[in-house]
């Protein structure tokens, strides 16, 4: 994201996300302009190197435990 060139664009977002980012950017003195470039940032790069998300492993590992000793025996 090396340029810094900069475009306006419109979006809704939960209230309370919105209401938590205002309360971080009052606290860190920074604009919300700021955090959002960083969080979209942040997300990109995650997603760049394939990790998955934390939903997505949760739900695995719930699975997991649940049907662990089955998958080990699908995997013989």
């Amino acid at each position: 994201m090396g340029s810094r060139a900069r475009e306006k664009f419109a979006t809704q977002v939960n209230s309370e996300i919105l209401s938590a980012l205002r309360r971080i950017a009052a606290s860190e003195g920074r604009q919300i302009q700021a955090l959002i470039d960083e969080a979209l940032a942040d997300l990109i790069e995650k997603r760049k190197q394939g990790k998955p998300r934390a939903s997505v492993m949760a739900a695995y590992q719930v699975s997991h435990d649940k049907f662990g000793t089955l998958y080990k025996k699908l995997a013989e």
